[in-house]
């Protein structure tokens, strides 16, 4: 997993790929790649799908690298994993579209929920690899291992108020998974990259 990268670092790499720098492009996709293949798959769970998602965003990045600004969109990886799940989403979209019209069976309404679902997921498991080690530590304790906060604390050497400071915030991180807009669907039929 990559670690948070510094805004400099960010402000480079943007550089770099406006001067038509392969190099950075390979960089970045040696950084990136698995974050974006593994949003995609776990929103179409399909491999050749999230494969070509992932050939998608890397070829929308290196041919419009000035799209990304960091006041808007914050950092590059938190960049890069929206227009992964915006990607996979649309692609999930289309292709539940078309089966629809093709075999019937099943609705919109239907089809929106599972886009959803999909999407709060996404939204979910990238929320878990960027919180802080610390967070994520107390919850994964907490959740898979099934540690009070009693426990957690002990696990961790902390006291129980910041065992459960932790679990409060990361819980908090996470439940932001269902609170932020799915993308609908793109204007003109096209790509919402």
């Amino acid at each position: 997993m990559a670690k948070d990268t510094p805004p400099r670092w960010d402000r480079r790499m943007q550089q770099r790929l406006a001067r038509g720098e392969a190099a950075a492009l390979g960089e970045l996709y040696d950084r990136f790649a698995s974050l974006v293949h593994n949003t995609a798959h776990r929103v179409l769970e399909d491999e050749e799908a999230a494969d070509l998602v992932t050939r998608e965003v890397f070829g929308y990045v290196w041919e419009n690298p000035d799209a990304y600004d960091p006041r808007e969109e914050g950092s590059m990886r938190a960049w890069i994993a929206r227009l992964a799940r915006r990607q996979a989403v649309y692609r999930l979209r289309q292709s539940g579209t078309r089966a629809l019209a093709e075999h019937g069976g099943g609705s919109a309404e239907e089809l929106e929920q599972k886009v959803r679902r999909a999407a709060v997921a996404a939204r979910a498991d990238y929320i878990v690899t960027a919180m802080p080690a610390p967070l994520r530590r107390a919850l994964e304790l907490a959740y898979f291992q099934r540690r009070d906060y009693r426990q957690t604390a002990a696990d961790l050497g902390v006291t129980e108020d910041e065992a459960r400071r932790r679990l409060r915030l990361g819980l908090q991180l996470l439940s932001s998974a269902h609170t932020r807009p799915v993308e609908g669907p793109p204007g003109h039929g096209g790509s919402p990259l």
